[in-house]
């Protein structure tokens, strides 16, 4: 789509970044969800290790993603983990996701990153063939978890 711009947000663009969560929230269908505070956000977009992208057209946040830096001790190249990507169902399929994979590919070649990865169930087609489509590389491996709460 033309008119949409890609932007990676400083740390003094928080209501684009809140906007963007309310993306994840409609598009990953997160039921009672509750906002963080604002202060905790400004915090944490605010740090050096988290970054994020977002879709922009007509001043609306229509899509985006959030990473992480992972400092290594195998490599002074850090790596960079994609933890959320989405895009508002109406603007799906018009090849914003993958302009936004490029976006933050570049920014993580510049800032001299090894690789960005990123992950996705193995139940989720849509999302799979995304990533594949992408040039994304798909690994086998399980994912754990340990709830504490």
């Amino acid at each position: 789509m033309d008119n949409i711009e890609i932007k990676k947000l400083s740390s003094s663009e928080l209501s684009q970044f809140i906007e963007l969560i309310r993306v994840f929230e409609d598009v990953f269908e997160m039921k009672n969800f509750q906002m963080p505070s604002s202060n905790y956000l400004q915090n944490l977009l605010a740090r050096d290790d988290f970054f994020v992208f977002v879709s922009i057209l007509e001043n609306q946040v229509i899509g985006g993603l959030t990473t992480y830096t992972l400092r290594q001790y195998y490599s002074e190249k850090p790596l960079v983990y994609i933890f959320d990507l989405a895009v508002l169902t109406k603007y799906q399929r018009k090849g914003i996701g993958k302009s936004l994979i490029q976006a933050v590919n570049a920014y993580c070649k510049k800032m001299g990153a090894e690789e960005v990865f990123v992950q996705a169930d193995v139940i989720d087609d849509y999302a799979l063939d995304f990533y594949r489509s992408t040039g994304g590389m798909p690994e086998e491996v399980v994912h754990f978890t340990y709830p504490l709460v």
